[in-house]
C-alpha cells in the first residue's frame, strides 16, 4: 500500500515522501481501516514541523483525522460490530495519510451515512472543538460576549454560526480585509482586522472596547498565542475565562501578572484529544449524535476548497497554507462507496 511519511521534521512539502509499505495487520483490540479521505489540518502541519504538543517517533505518518471503511478486526466486541462500517478515524499513533491504517477500536466512531465523504472526513477536529468549547467547556449563555481570534478559520466560522444558533454575540478578529469580507457575508456583525506583525495592540483593545462599551466580556478563545492573545487579557472582565486551543504564532504570551490579579481572569489550555479520552462511551455517542445533527443543519459544516489524490501530497500541503484560501484541503485515498 501507499503511505505518506516523514523521516525528519521540517517544511511539509520538503520532508514528506510517498512510500510503498506493507499493509498493517490489526492486532488484538484494533481494526484495519481502508481510508477514503483525510483533511490537511494546521495541527497536521505543525506536527510535521515538530512543533505539536507531542513529538512523534520518526519515521512517522501524518494525519490526525479522516474517514474510512473497517475491513478487518483484530478481535473484541467493538471491532466485530464495526466491521464493514464507515467510521471516523481519530489517529494519534500511526497517522491517517495512508491507504490503510490499523488503529485501536476505541478511536474509531461509526458515522452517519447521511453525511457526505467530505463532511465525514472533517467530522471531528473542528466541529467538536467548536461545539465542546461553547457548550461543554465555557457553557456560553445567550447574550454573553465571546471574543475569538483567527475567526476566518474553519473553527472560527463555526463559532459564528453557533453564536447565531445559541444567541450569543461574537467579536471576530482576523488579519486581512478579504477575511473580514468573508465573515460579514456569513453574518458576523463585529469583525476587527488586526495583524500582530505590524499593528499596535492598542488598536485591537480600543476597537473591542468601542464595540462592547461597558458590557462585560467574560469569554475569549484563541488558537494563535503571542501578541494577539496577550492583548485580549486587557479587555476581559472580572472572572473571565480565556481558552487557548492552538499556537499558530511561535511566540509566548506577554503580559503583567497584575492583569490577571486585577480581573481574576483564568487562562486555560484545551486539547480535544485529552477531552475525548476523559469522556465515557455514552458521552462520546451523545456528542457524535449532536455533531451529526449540527453538521446536517449547516451549523458545523466544513467548507472544502480542494481535494488531491495521495500522490499529490505536495500540492495539498502547499494549497492548505495559501493566503486567501477558504475551506479545507482533503487528501483522498479511494473513491467513496
Amino acid at each position: 500500500m501507499r503511505v505518506i511519511r516523514f523521516e525528519q521534521f521540517g517544511e511539509p512539502a520538503d520532508v514528506l515522501k510517498l512510500c510503498e509499505s506493507e499493509a498493517p495487520v490489526a492486532k488484538a483490540g484494533e481494526v484495519l481501516v481502508r481510508m477514503q479521505a483525510s483533511p490537511v489540518n494546521p495541527s497536521d502541519l505543525l506536527n510535521i514541523r515538530g512543533g505539536y504538543s507531542t513529538r512523534p517517533t520518526l519515521p512517522s505518518i501524518p494525519g490526525f483525522e479522516g474517514v474510512g471503511i473497517v475491513e478487518a478486526s483484530g478481535g473484541g466486541l467493538r471491532g466485530t460490530l464495526f466491521k464493514g462500517k464507515r467510521v471516523i478515524v481519530l489517529n494519534r499513533q500511526t497517522g491517517n495519510w495512508a491507504e490503510k491504517v490499523a488503529v485501536s477500536s476505541q478511536f474509531v466512531i461509526p458515522v452517519s451515512s447521511k453525511l457526505t465523504m467530505e463532511q465525514a472526513a472533517t467530522f471531528f477536529v473542528n466541529p467538536a472543538t467548536a461545539y465542546v468549547l461553547v457548550k461543554q467547556v465555557l457553557n456560553i449563555r445567550p447574550g454573553e460576549w465571546l471574543i475569538q481570534t483567527a475567526a476566518a478559520s474553519s473553527v472560527g466560522k463555526m463559532m459564528i454560526r453557533l453564536g447565531q444558533l445559541f444567541r450569543f454575540p461574537t467579536i471576530n478578529v482576523v488579519r486581512r480585509h478579504d477575511q473580514a469580507e468573508q465573515l460579514t457575508e456569513l453574518g458576523a456583525q463585529h469583525v476587527i482586522i488586526f495583524n500582530s506583525a505590524h499593528d499596535d495592540e492598542r488598536i485591537l483593545i480600543e476597537q473591542i472596547r468601542k464595540i462592547v462599551g461597558k458590557q462585560a466580556v467574560r469569554y475569549a478563545i484563541d488558537p494563535i498565542g503571542g501578541k494577539t492573545a496577550s492583548a485580549l487579557i486587557k479587555v476581559l472582565s472580572e472572572r473571565a475565562r480565556m481558552i487557548l486551543y492552538g499556537s499558530l504564532e511561535d511566540a509566548p504570551l506577554a503580559f503583567f501578572s497584575r492583569e490577571l490579579i486585577r480581573s481574576g481572569t483564568s487562562i486555560e489550555g484545551f486539547w480535544l484529544a485529552r477531552h475525548m479520552e476523559n469522556l465515557s462511551l455514552p458521552a462520546r455517542i451523545r456528542l457524535v449524535s449532536k455533531l451529526t445533527g449540527l453538521i446536517r443543519q449547516g451549523v458545523l459544516t466544513t467548507e472544502i476548497s480542494a481535494q488531491y489524490p495521495l500522490h499529490q501530497f505536495a500540492e495539498a500541503v502547499t494549497q492548505a497554507e495559501q493566503k486567501g484560501r477558504s475551506g479545507k484541503v482533503l487528501l483522498t485515498m479511494a473513491p467513496a462507496d
